[in-house]
Parts: structure tokens; sequence; C-alpha cells
């Protein structure tokens, strides 16, 4: 199971239980598949379990029972709903006109129910991403001005939104795995959110150690670099002028880079006597660097 049905399957499992809340959330399943006439007022979907809430819903809400029809097919469609004074009755609870648009402010006035709202339209048109890849949350709009009205109402949440489009239709999306976890907690799917959560942490280790074993890694390298640029200085030294034509400080620290070649300048300054720290050992080998320099341009 993906991570975005895992969620759904969650909210599925809690649906609202106030009255109130229950048309908010019949009011954003409405939004997504609903239609309605005066004689007629019916939701349809390919979703089964999306249709069986339509059908608890409408029968819990109205205390009639509704009509049901699937057409059958590779891909069945559920047809649930009301004819006649039912249907007449179910648009005044939803407070429905012919010419619906958008869903009437006054059923999601409460915060409570701006989230059952959420809760329904995230079940019918949003996907999230799984977060071990990436940290994507959309919902789906379908009807004009629609993606501008859901932003809002997530940003009622303290959610910044962004709007887009993709494939003709308006996307409502979230890509701050921070913004994503607290609509999870508005949408109220615990485990889901717990389960993000974790999965961010592992990331963020994951992302910690490898940021540090690439830092190490660098490290290493340069400093097997700048030993090897050091040796090859040394070498040079003694092939054309030997060691012995060295001041004595500088003699010592050639000596002992050639015999520690992998040993880094903190460790090499051990081995002087009297020892000396990292910087002094740095600054004689710099100096043994430039006069190798000043050598091979004289010899050009």
């Amino acid at each position: 199971m993906s991570f975005s049905k895992g969620v759904k399957a969650e909210l599925i499992r809690h649906l609202p239980e106030a009255r109130h809340c229950q048309i908010a959330f019949l009011a954003g399943l409405f939004q997504i598949c609903g239609e309605y006439e005066k004689s007629r007022l019916i939701f349809r979907s390919q979703n089964l379990e999306i249709s069986k809430i339509c059908f608890t819903l409408l029968l819990k809400l109205c205390s009639i029972y509704p009509n049901v029809s699937v057409r059958q097919g590779r891909f069945p469609s559920y047809t649930v709903g009301f004819l006649g004074d039912a249907a007449a009755k179910a648009g005044k609870m939803l407070k429905l006109q012919e010419e619906h648009i958008y869903i009437d402010e006054r059923i999601i006035e409460a915060s409570c129910c701006k989230r059952a709202f959420l809760k329904a339209f995230f079940l019918g048109a949003g996907f999230l991403s799984d977060p071990g890849r990436s940290y994507h949350l959309e919902f789906v709009c379908e009807k004009s001005g629609e993606a501008e009205f859901l932003s809002a109402l997530v940003h009622h949440f303290g959610i910044n939104s962004k709007v887009g489009k993709r494939k003709g239709r308006m996307i409502v999306y979230l890509k701050e795995g921070d913004d994503i976890v607290n609509m999870l907690r508005i949408l109220e799917a615990p485990l889901s959110l717990m389960e993000m959560e974790n999965t961010r942490i592992l990331k963020e280790m994951r992302g910690n150690v490898n940021r540090r074993v690439n830092c190490e890694t660098s490290n290493i390298r340069k400093t097997v670099s700048a030993a090897r640029r050091q040796i090859n200085d040394i070498e040079y030294i003694e092939r054309v002028k030997g060691l012995m034509a060295l001041p004595e400080g500088l003699r010592e620290i050639a000596e002992i880079r050639l015999n520690f070649p992998d040993e880094p300048l903190s460790e090499l300054g051990a081995h002087l006597n009297p020892p000396v720290g990292k910087s002094g050992v740095n600054h004689r080998l710099r100096k043994l660097s430039e006069i190798a320099d000043d050598m091979r341009k004289s010899s050009l």
C-alpha cells in the first residue's frame, strides 16, 4: 500500500462524529463528485469506499435510504443519491443551489467543520508522496476558482500552500515537510503523521552521516594531495641539491615527512625534538615548497 493510500485508509477509519462536521464532510465529498438538481442529488465515484461513506452519511443525516446503482465495466462506477423530495431535503441540508459551483461557507464556518471538509477533499482528490522519497502533498481541483478557495481554507490553519496547474487541472500543494506534518495533524491522521516523522528523522540522520562522510573524505583527499606535493618537493630538493644543504630545522622536517608520508601535520610535529605544533610544521613544509619552486624556476 502506498503512503497516500495508507493516509486515506486511516481517515476512513476516523470519520467525524458531530452532525455539523458530518455535513461538512459530506459537502467536501459533494464538491468532488456530487451533482444536484431540485429533483436529483447524487454522488458518482469509482471509489467504492467513498461511495459507502456517502451512503452511510446520507442515510444517517437524512434518515432516508439512498438509491444505489452500479455501472459495471473494467472500472465500475458507483452512484449514490436521492430523487424527488429526498433530493430537495438533502440539498437544503447542504445549502446547495442548482447553479452550485462552490460550497456555501456557512457549512464550514467552524474550524472543526473546515477540518472535516479538508479531510473529505483529501480523501476524494488528495495525494501524498512517500516521505522517504520526497515531500509533496496536493489537492486536485476540477472547478474553476476552487483552488483559491481551498488554498484559503488551508491558510486558515496557518499553512502556506501554493497553487499551480498540471494537465489542465488546478492543484493546491505543499512541498515543505513541516507543512505536510501540520496538514496530517489537521486531517487527524496521527499514525501517518508518526510514520512520516520517523521517516524524516531517519532521512536527516542519513543526510548528516553522508555529509560528515563526504566532508571527511574530502579532507582526506586534500591531506593526501598536500602530502604528495610536499614529498615531491622534498625529493626534488634531495635530487638536485641534497637535504644536507638545508638548514637543520628544514632538513629535520623533510626527513620526517619522507619517513611518515601518510601522517597529518599535527602528528608529524610530535616526531621533532623538541615537538612542534601543526602551524610550525606547516610553516616549515611551506618553506620547503618555496625552495623547490625557486630551484625549478632557476633550472629553466
